[in-house]
Protein backbone atom coordinates (compact mmCIF):
# COMPACT_ATOMS: atom_id res chain seq x y z
CA UNK A 1 0.00 0.00 0.00
CA UNK A 2 1.50 3.28 -1.06
CA UNK A 3 2.21 6.04 1.45
CA UNK A 4 -0.34 8.86 1.63
CA UNK A 5 0.94 12.41 1.67
CA UNK A 6 0.04 14.07 4.95
CA UNK A 7 -1.66 16.98 3.24
CA UNK A 8 -3.89 14.52 1.35
CA UNK A 9 -4.92 12.69 4.55
CA UNK A 10 -8.63 12.22 5.17
CA UNK A 11 -8.21 13.77 8.62
CA UNK A 12 -6.82 17.01 7.23
CA UNK A 13 -9.39 17.01 4.45
CA UNK A 14 -12.18 16.67 7.00
CA UNK A 15 -10.61 19.41 9.14
CA UNK A 16 -10.36 21.71 6.11
CA UNK A 17 -13.97 20.92 5.22
CA UNK A 18 -15.15 21.80 8.76
CA UNK A 19 -13.13 25.03 8.84
CA UNK A 20 -14.29 26.14 5.38
CA UNK A 21 -17.90 25.21 6.15
CA UNK A 22 -17.76 27.13 9.43
CA UNK A 23 -16.21 30.13 7.66
CA UNK A 24 -18.86 30.05 4.93
CA UNK A 25 -21.67 29.69 7.50
CA UNK A 26 -20.15 32.51 9.57
CA UNK A 27 -19.99 34.77 6.51
CA UNK A 28 -23.62 34.00 5.72
CA UNK A 29 -24.56 34.75 9.35
CA UNK A 30 -22.80 38.13 9.23
CA UNK A 31 -24.57 39.04 6.00
CA UNK A 32 -27.96 37.94 7.34
CA UNK A 33 -27.39 39.76 10.62
CA UNK A 34 -26.45 42.96 8.84
CA UNK A 35 -29.49 42.68 6.58
CA UNK A 36 -31.78 41.85 9.52
CA UNK A 37 -30.58 44.78 11.61
CA UNK A 38 -30.96 47.11 8.66
CA UNK A 39 -34.53 45.99 7.96
CA UNK A 40 -35.56 46.13 11.63
CA UNK A 41 -34.03 49.57 12.10
CA UNK A 42 -35.75 50.87 8.97
CA UNK A 43 -39.11 49.61 10.21
CA UNK A 44 -39.05 49.97 13.99
CA UNK A 45 -37.43 53.40 14.31
CA UNK A 46 -39.84 55.26 12.09
CA UNK A 47 -41.67 58.04 14.08
CA UNK A 48 -45.05 56.80 12.88
CA UNK A 49 -44.37 53.26 14.11
CA UNK A 50 -43.04 54.47 17.48
CA UNK A 51 -46.05 56.77 17.96
CA UNK A 52 -48.43 53.94 17.13
CA UNK A 53 -46.80 51.53 19.61
CA UNK A 54 -46.68 54.25 22.31
CA UNK A 55 -50.39 54.91 22.03
CA UNK A 56 -51.16 51.18 22.15
CA UNK A 57 -49.24 50.86 25.43
CA UNK A 58 -50.78 54.07 26.86
CA UNK A 59 -54.20 52.56 26.23
CA UNK A 60 -53.10 49.36 28.00
CA UNK A 61 -51.80 51.46 30.91
CA UNK A 62 -55.05 53.42 31.15
CA UNK A 63 -57.06 50.19 31.22
CA UNK A 64 -54.75 48.84 33.92
CA UNK A 65 -55.14 52.03 36.02
CA UNK A 66 -58.92 51.98 35.64
CA UNK A 67 -59.09 48.34 36.61
CA UNK A 68 -57.20 48.83 39.86
CA UNK A 69 -58.17 52.51 40.52
CA UNK A 70 -54.50 53.35 40.88
CA UNK A 71 -53.13 56.62 42.21
CA UNK A 72 -50.20 58.24 40.51
CA UNK A 73 -47.99 57.29 43.43
CA UNK A 74 -48.86 53.51 43.47
CA UNK A 75 -45.31 52.63 42.47
CA UNK A 76 -45.54 48.90 43.15
CA UNK A 77 -48.56 48.33 40.90
CA UNK A 78 -47.12 50.54 38.18
CA UNK A 79 -43.84 48.65 38.27
CA UNK A 80 -45.67 45.31 37.95
CA UNK A 81 -47.35 46.59 34.80
CA UNK A 82 -44.02 47.74 33.36
CA UNK A 83 -42.48 44.32 34.04
CA UNK A 84 -45.36 42.62 32.24
CA UNK A 85 -44.71 44.69 29.11
CA UNK A 86 -41.03 43.64 28.94
CA UNK A 87 -40.07 46.32 26.39
CA UNK A 88 -41.26 49.55 27.98
CA UNK A 89 -40.32 52.02 30.69
CA UNK A 90 -42.45 54.93 31.96
CA UNK A 91 -42.13 58.11 34.01
CA UNK A 92 -45.21 59.69 35.63
CA UNK A 93 -45.51 63.42 36.38
CA UNK A 94 -48.19 64.82 38.70
CA UNK A 95 -48.69 68.57 38.91
CA UNK A 96 -45.47 69.08 36.97
CA UNK A 97 -43.38 66.93 39.38
CA UNK A 98 -42.04 63.43 38.61
CA UNK A 99 -43.75 60.96 40.96
CA UNK A 100 -42.68 57.59 39.40
CA UNK A 101 -39.76 56.35 37.36
CA UNK A 102 -39.74 52.68 36.27
CA UNK A 103 -35.95 52.81 36.23
CA UNK A 104 -35.93 53.49 40.02
CA UNK A 105 -39.13 51.85 41.28
CA UNK A 106 -38.15 51.88 44.97
CA UNK A 107 -37.07 55.50 45.12
CA UNK A 108 -39.53 58.23 46.09
CA UNK A 109 -38.59 60.44 43.19
CA UNK A 110 -41.06 63.20 44.04
CA UNK A 111 -38.83 64.27 46.91
CA UNK A 112 -36.24 65.30 44.36
CA UNK A 113 -38.75 67.67 42.72
CA UNK A 114 -37.81 66.73 39.18
CA UNK A 115 -39.93 68.91 37.00
CA UNK A 116 -41.48 67.96 33.67
CA UNK A 117 -39.90 70.97 32.05
CA UNK A 118 -36.44 69.40 32.44
CA UNK A 119 -37.26 66.91 29.64
CA UNK A 120 -38.88 69.27 27.22
CA UNK A 121 -37.84 67.27 24.08
CA UNK A 122 -39.86 64.22 25.13
CA UNK A 123 -43.46 63.37 24.28
CA UNK A 124 -45.98 63.13 27.15
CA UNK A 125 -49.39 61.50 27.20
CA UNK A 126 -52.27 62.38 29.53
CA UNK A 127 -53.37 59.50 31.73
CA UNK A 128 -56.25 59.63 34.29
CA UNK A 129 -55.38 58.24 37.73
CA UNK A 130 -57.71 57.99 40.72
CA UNK A 131 -56.12 61.16 42.15
CA UNK A 132 -56.44 63.12 38.92
CA UNK A 133 -54.68 63.64 35.60
CA UNK A 134 -50.98 62.99 35.15
CA UNK A 135 -48.50 63.20 32.35
CA UNK A 136 -46.78 59.97 31.33
CA UNK A 137 -43.68 59.60 29.24
CA UNK A 138 -43.34 56.11 27.77
CA UNK A 139 -40.20 54.70 26.24
CA UNK A 140 -40.48 51.44 24.32
CA UNK A 141 -37.77 49.17 22.95
CA UNK A 142 -40.06 47.76 20.34
CA UNK A 143 -37.27 46.49 18.10
CA UNK A 144 -35.77 44.36 20.88
CA UNK A 145 -37.97 41.31 20.30
CA UNK A 146 -37.43 41.51 16.56
CA UNK A 147 -33.67 41.51 17.11
CA UNK A 148 -34.04 38.32 19.17
CA UNK A 149 -36.25 36.66 16.58
CA UNK A 150 -33.90 37.65 13.77
CA UNK A 151 -30.81 36.48 15.68
CA UNK A 152 -32.41 33.10 16.39
CA UNK A 153 -33.41 32.68 12.74
CA UNK A 154 -29.97 33.76 11.52
CA UNK A 155 -28.13 31.36 13.85
CA UNK A 156 -30.45 28.50 12.87
CA UNK A 157 -30.01 29.18 9.16
CA UNK A 158 -26.21 29.51 9.50
CA UNK A 159 -26.03 26.20 11.41
CA UNK A 160 -28.16 24.46 8.79
CA UNK A 161 -25.92 25.84 6.05
CA UNK A 162 -22.86 24.59 7.97
CA UNK A 163 -24.38 21.09 8.12
CA UNK A 164 -25.30 21.30 4.43
CA UNK A 165 -21.76 22.27 3.41
CA UNK A 166 -20.26 19.47 5.54
CA UNK A 167 -22.69 16.88 4.17
CA UNK A 168 -22.05 17.99 0.59
CA UNK A 169 -18.31 17.68 1.19
CA UNK A 170 -18.68 14.24 2.76
CA UNK A 171 -21.08 13.13 0.04
CA UNK A 172 -18.26 12.98 -2.51
CA UNK A 173 -16.34 10.48 -0.37
CA UNK A 174 -19.53 8.55 0.39
CA UNK A 175 -20.23 8.25 -3.34
CA UNK A 176 -16.68 7.00 -3.85
CA UNK A 177 -17.12 4.46 -1.03
CA UNK A 178 -20.33 3.24 -2.69
CA UNK A 179 -18.46 2.87 -5.99
CA UNK A 180 -15.74 0.83 -4.26
CA UNK A 181 -18.37 -1.28 -2.52
CA UNK A 182 -20.12 -2.09 -5.81
CA UNK A 183 -16.80 -2.92 -7.50
CA UNK A 184 -15.79 -5.19 -4.61
CA UNK A 185 -19.16 -6.94 -4.94
CA UNK A 186 -18.33 -7.55 -8.61
CA UNK A 187 -14.97 -9.04 -7.59
CA UNK A 188 -16.73 -11.24 -5.04
CA UNK A 189 -18.89 -12.52 -7.88
CA UNK A 190 -15.77 -13.87 -9.57
CA UNK A 191 -15.21 -11.21 -12.26
CA UNK A 192 -11.56 -10.17 -11.87
CA UNK A 193 -11.46 -8.07 -15.05
CA UNK A 194 -13.33 -5.14 -13.46
CA UNK A 195 -10.75 -2.45 -12.63
CA UNK A 196 -11.01 -0.82 -9.22
CA UNK A 197 -11.54 2.94 -9.53
CA UNK A 198 -8.65 4.93 -8.02
CA UNK A 199 -9.65 8.53 -7.34
CA UNK A 200 -7.62 11.06 -5.39
CA UNK A 201 -4.52 10.64 -3.22
CA UNK A 202 -5.93 9.97 0.24
CA UNK A 203 -6.25 6.78 2.29
CA UNK A 204 -9.30 5.64 0.30
CA UNK A 205 -7.37 5.99 -2.97
CA UNK A 206 -4.45 4.05 -1.48
CA UNK A 207 -6.88 1.33 -0.35
CA UNK A 208 -8.44 1.20 -3.83
CA UNK A 209 -5.00 0.94 -5.40
CA UNK A 210 -4.10 -1.95 -3.08
CA UNK A 211 -7.38 -3.68 -3.93
CA UNK A 212 -6.66 -3.31 -7.63
CA UNK A 213 -3.17 -4.76 -7.22
CA UNK A 214 -4.67 -7.63 -5.27
CA UNK A 215 -7.21 -8.13 -8.07
CA UNK A 216 -4.43 -8.27 -10.67
CA UNK A 217 -2.44 -10.70 -8.50
CA UNK A 218 -5.44 -13.01 -8.14
CA UNK A 219 -6.19 -12.80 -11.85
CA UNK A 220 -2.59 -13.56 -12.80
CA UNK A 221 -2.48 -16.40 -10.28
CA UNK A 222 -5.68 -17.93 -11.66
CA UNK A 223 -4.46 -17.53 -15.24
CA UNK A 224 -1.12 -19.05 -14.29
CA UNK A 225 -2.80 -21.98 -12.56
CA UNK A 226 -5.13 -22.44 -15.53
CA UNK A 227 -2.20 -22.38 -17.92
CA UNK A 228 -0.26 -24.86 -15.80
CA UNK A 229 -3.31 -27.13 -15.60
CA UNK A 230 -3.72 -26.96 -19.39
CA UNK A 231 -0.04 -27.67 -19.92
CA UNK A 232 -0.19 -30.58 -17.50
CA UNK A 233 -3.25 -32.01 -19.24
CA UNK A 234 -1.52 -31.57 -22.60
CA UNK A 235 1.65 -33.21 -21.29
CA UNK A 236 -0.22 -36.13 -19.78
CA UNK A 237 -2.19 -36.59 -23.01
CA UNK A 238 0.95 -36.50 -25.14
CA UNK A 239 2.83 -38.78 -22.76
CA UNK A 240 -0.06 -41.23 -22.76
CA UNK A 241 0.05 -41.30 -26.55
CA UNK A 242 3.84 -41.66 -26.60
CA UNK A 243 3.78 -44.42 -24.00
CA UNK A 244 1.03 -46.30 -25.83
CA UNK A 245 3.23 -46.83 -28.91
CA UNK A 246 6.18 -48.59 -27.19
CA UNK A 247 3.80 -50.51 -24.92
CA UNK A 248 1.91 -51.80 -27.97
CA UNK A 249 5.19 -52.78 -29.64
CA UNK A 250 6.43 -54.54 -26.50
CA UNK A 251 3.15 -56.48 -26.20
CA UNK A 252 3.35 -57.42 -29.86
CA UNK A 253 6.95 -58.71 -29.67
CA UNK A 254 6.35 -60.55 -26.38
CA UNK A 255 3.32 -62.25 -27.92
CA UNK A 256 5.44 -63.34 -30.87
CA UNK A 257 8.11 -64.67 -28.53
CA UNK A 258 5.56 -66.46 -26.34
CA UNK A 259 4.04 -68.21 -29.33
CA UNK A 260 7.43 -68.91 -30.91
CA UNK A 261 6.54 -67.22 -34.16
CA UNK A 262 10.11 -66.41 -35.20
CA UNK A 263 12.34 -68.01 -37.83
CA UNK A 264 15.40 -68.54 -35.68
CA UNK A 265 17.58 -67.44 -32.82
CA UNK A 266 18.77 -64.39 -34.76
CA UNK A 267 15.23 -63.12 -35.21
CA UNK A 268 14.48 -63.84 -31.53
CA UNK A 269 17.47 -61.71 -30.47
CA UNK A 270 16.28 -58.97 -32.83
CA UNK A 271 12.84 -58.95 -31.14
CA UNK A 272 14.44 -58.92 -27.69
CA UNK A 273 16.60 -55.94 -28.68
CA UNK A 274 13.51 -54.12 -29.95
CA UNK A 275 11.73 -54.84 -26.68
CA UNK A 276 14.78 -53.50 -24.81
CA UNK A 277 14.85 -50.29 -26.89
CA UNK A 278 11.13 -49.73 -26.38
CA UNK A 279 11.46 -50.34 -22.64
CA UNK A 280 14.35 -47.88 -22.40
CA UNK A 281 12.28 -45.37 -24.37
CA UNK A 282 9.44 -45.81 -21.86
CA UNK A 283 11.86 -45.29 -18.97
CA UNK A 284 13.19 -42.12 -20.57
CA UNK A 285 9.65 -40.78 -21.08
CA UNK A 286 8.63 -41.55 -17.49
CA UNK A 287 11.85 -39.98 -16.15
CA UNK A 288 11.17 -36.82 -18.15
CA UNK A 289 7.59 -36.70 -16.90
CA UNK A 290 8.74 -37.15 -13.29
CA UNK A 291 11.33 -34.37 -13.64
CA UNK A 292 8.76 -32.06 -15.20
CA UNK A 293 6.23 -32.73 -12.41
CA UNK A 294 8.90 -31.90 -9.80
CA UNK A 295 9.74 -28.59 -11.46
CA UNK A 296 6.15 -27.44 -11.97
CA UNK A 297 5.18 -28.50 -8.45
CA UNK A 298 7.69 -26.20 -6.72
CA UNK A 299 6.21 -22.76 -6.17
CA UNK A 300 9.37 -21.00 -4.98
CA UNK A 301 13.01 -21.99 -4.90
CA UNK A 302 15.84 -20.41 -2.90
CA UNK A 303 18.37 -18.48 -4.99
CA UNK A 304 21.96 -18.55 -3.82
CA UNK A 305 24.13 -15.54 -3.02
CA UNK A 306 25.36 -13.51 -6.02
CA UNK A 307 28.30 -15.18 -7.73
CA UNK A 308 30.53 -14.38 -10.70
CA UNK A 309 29.23 -15.55 -14.09
CA UNK A 310 32.56 -17.18 -14.90
CA UNK A 311 32.69 -19.03 -11.57
CA UNK A 312 29.17 -20.39 -12.08
CA UNK A 313 29.48 -21.56 -15.69
CA UNK A 314 33.16 -22.04 -16.64
CA UNK A 315 33.46 -25.57 -15.26
CA UNK A 316 29.93 -26.44 -16.42
CA UNK A 317 30.76 -25.34 -19.98
CA UNK A 318 34.00 -27.32 -19.92
CA UNK A 319 32.29 -30.49 -18.71
CA UNK A 320 29.50 -30.13 -21.28
CA UNK A 321 31.95 -29.62 -24.15
CA UNK A 322 34.04 -32.63 -23.02
CA UNK A 323 30.97 -34.85 -22.73
CA UNK A 324 29.63 -33.91 -26.16
CA UNK A 325 33.05 -34.39 -27.78
CA UNK A 326 33.22 -37.86 -26.26
CA UNK A 327 29.84 -38.59 -27.86
CA UNK A 328 31.29 -37.66 -31.25
CA UNK A 329 30.10 -34.04 -31.60
CA UNK A 330 32.24 -31.17 -32.87
CA UNK A 331 32.02 -28.23 -30.43
CA UNK A 332 32.75 -24.63 -31.39
CA UNK A 333 32.74 -22.60 -28.17
CA UNK A 334 33.04 -18.79 -27.98
CA UNK A 335 33.12 -17.71 -24.36
CA UNK A 336 33.83 -14.16 -23.21
CA UNK A 337 33.71 -14.03 -19.44
CA UNK A 338 32.62 -10.50 -18.47
CA UNK A 339 32.70 -9.58 -14.80
CA UNK A 340 29.08 -9.64 -13.59
CA UNK A 341 27.14 -11.22 -10.73
CA UNK A 342 24.24 -13.67 -11.03
CA UNK A 343 21.88 -15.27 -8.52
CA UNK A 344 20.94 -18.82 -9.49
CA UNK A 345 20.01 -22.18 -8.02
CA UNK A 346 22.94 -24.50 -8.76
CA UNK A 347 20.78 -27.62 -8.82
CA UNK A 348 18.42 -26.04 -11.35
CA UNK A 349 21.31 -24.80 -13.49
CA UNK A 350 22.76 -28.33 -13.62
CA UNK A 351 19.38 -29.79 -14.55
CA UNK A 352 18.92 -27.15 -17.27
CA UNK A 353 22.29 -28.00 -18.79
CA UNK A 354 21.54 -31.75 -18.51
CA UNK A 355 18.26 -31.30 -20.41
CA UNK A 356 19.92 -29.25 -23.15
CA UNK A 357 22.80 -31.75 -23.42
CA UNK A 358 20.33 -34.66 -23.62
CA UNK A 359 18.45 -32.94 -26.46
CA UNK A 360 21.69 -32.46 -28.39
CA UNK A 361 22.63 -36.12 -27.97
CA UNK A 362 19.17 -37.29 -29.09
CA UNK A 363 18.42 -34.91 -31.94
CA UNK A 364 21.57 -33.10 -33.13
CA UNK A 365 23.47 -34.08 -36.29
CA UNK A 366 26.95 -35.30 -35.18
CA UNK A 367 28.34 -34.35 -38.56
CA UNK A 368 27.56 -30.66 -37.97
CA UNK A 369 29.21 -28.47 -35.33
CA UNK A 370 27.43 -27.47 -32.12
CA UNK A 371 27.89 -23.76 -31.30
CA UNK A 372 28.07 -22.69 -27.67
CA UNK A 373 28.41 -18.94 -26.97
CA UNK A 374 28.13 -16.59 -24.03
CA UNK A 375 25.46 -13.87 -24.40
CA UNK A 376 25.13 -10.43 -22.75
CA UNK A 377 22.04 -8.34 -23.50
CA UNK A 378 19.63 -5.91 -21.78
CA UNK A 379 21.11 -6.29 -18.30
CA UNK A 380 21.18 -10.08 -18.56
CA UNK A 381 23.92 -12.67 -19.04
CA UNK A 382 23.83 -16.28 -20.18
CA UNK A 383 24.62 -18.53 -23.10
CA UNK A 384 23.19 -19.94 -26.32
CA UNK A 385 23.47 -23.39 -27.89
CA UNK A 386 22.83 -23.94 -31.60
CA UNK A 387 22.90 -27.18 -33.61
CA UNK A 388 21.51 -28.78 -36.75
CA UNK A 389 19.03 -31.63 -36.34
CA UNK A 390 19.99 -35.10 -37.57
CA UNK A 391 18.42 -37.04 -40.45
CA UNK A 392 15.51 -39.15 -39.15
CA UNK A 393 14.33 -42.47 -40.63
CA UNK A 394 10.83 -41.85 -39.31
CA UNK A 395 8.87 -39.41 -37.20
CA UNK A 396 10.85 -37.97 -34.30
CA UNK A 397 9.30 -38.95 -30.97
CA UNK A 398 9.25 -35.93 -28.66
CA UNK A 399 6.76 -34.51 -26.18
CA UNK A 400 8.69 -31.30 -25.51
CA UNK A 401 8.70 -32.12 -21.79
CA UNK A 402 12.45 -31.44 -21.58
CA UNK A 403 12.15 -27.88 -22.91
CA UNK A 404 9.04 -27.30 -20.81
CA UNK A 405 11.08 -28.23 -17.73
CA UNK A 406 13.87 -25.87 -18.80
CA UNK A 407 11.40 -22.99 -19.24
CA UNK A 408 9.82 -23.68 -15.83
CA UNK A 409 13.19 -23.77 -14.07
CA UNK A 410 14.39 -20.58 -15.77
CA UNK A 411 11.18 -18.80 -14.83
CA UNK A 412 11.64 -19.76 -11.18
CA UNK A 413 15.19 -18.31 -11.33
CA UNK A 414 13.79 -15.06 -12.84
CA UNK A 415 15.54 -15.90 -16.11
CA UNK A 416 14.37 -16.47 -19.68
CA UNK A 417 14.53 -19.36 -22.14
CA UNK A 418 14.04 -18.62 -25.82
CA UNK A 419 13.94 -21.23 -28.60
CA UNK A 420 14.31 -20.74 -32.37
CA UNK A 421 13.93 -23.47 -34.96
CA UNK A 422 14.52 -22.64 -38.65
CA UNK A 423 15.05 -24.33 -41.98
CA UNK A 424 18.22 -23.52 -43.82
CA UNK A 425 15.99 -21.24 -45.89
CA UNK A 426 15.33 -19.18 -42.75
CA UNK A 427 11.70 -20.29 -42.50
CA UNK A 428 10.21 -21.83 -39.32
CA UNK A 429 9.84 -25.58 -39.38
CA UNK A 430 8.54 -28.47 -37.30
CA UNK A 431 10.59 -30.17 -34.63
CA UNK A 432 13.04 -32.80 -35.92
CA UNK A 433 12.82 -31.89 -39.59
CA UNK A 434 16.07 -32.61 -41.33
CA UNK A 435 18.10 -29.61 -42.33
CA UNK A 436 16.62 -27.58 -39.47
CA UNK A 437 18.72 -25.38 -37.22
CA UNK A 438 17.80 -25.44 -33.51
CA UNK A 439 18.88 -22.65 -31.14
CA UNK A 440 18.31 -22.19 -27.40
CA UNK A 441 19.18 -19.00 -25.51
CA UNK A 442 19.40 -19.02 -21.70
CA UNK A 443 19.66 -15.66 -19.87
CA UNK A 444 19.86 -14.70 -16.17
CA UNK A 445 19.34 -11.17 -14.73
CA UNK A 446 22.57 -9.43 -13.66
CA UNK A 447 22.49 -8.43 -9.98
CA UNK A 448 24.46 -5.24 -10.50
CA UNK A 449 27.99 -4.32 -9.50
CA UNK A 450 31.15 -6.13 -10.50
CA UNK A 451 32.37 -9.50 -9.28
Amino acid sequence: MRETNRKDSLYLKLLRLLVLSAAAAGLVFICLNYAGVYIIDRHCYQPEYIEKKNREHIEKLQNYIDGYQLHSRDADRLYEWVKDQYVTSIRVYKDGIQVFDAEYPEQEVWEENIGISEYGWETYYTVHFADGEAKVHIQGWYAYQFYNYALTAELTLAFLLFLLFVLLGIRTKMDYIRVLSSEIAILEGGSLDKKITVKGKDELAALAESLDRMRLSFRNLIRSETKIAQENRKTVTEMSHDLRTPVTSILLYTEILKKGKYSGEGQMKEYIEKIDRKARRMKQLTDNLFAYSLVTGENEIPLEAPESFSVLFYDLFSETCSYLEQRGFLIEAEAEWEECLLRVNTDYVTRVMDNLTSNIVKYADPAKPVFLRTVYRDGMAGFSIQNDTAQADGPVESTGVGMSSVRSMMKKMNGTCKVWQFHKTGQPCGFGQCGASFKVEILFPVCGGEA
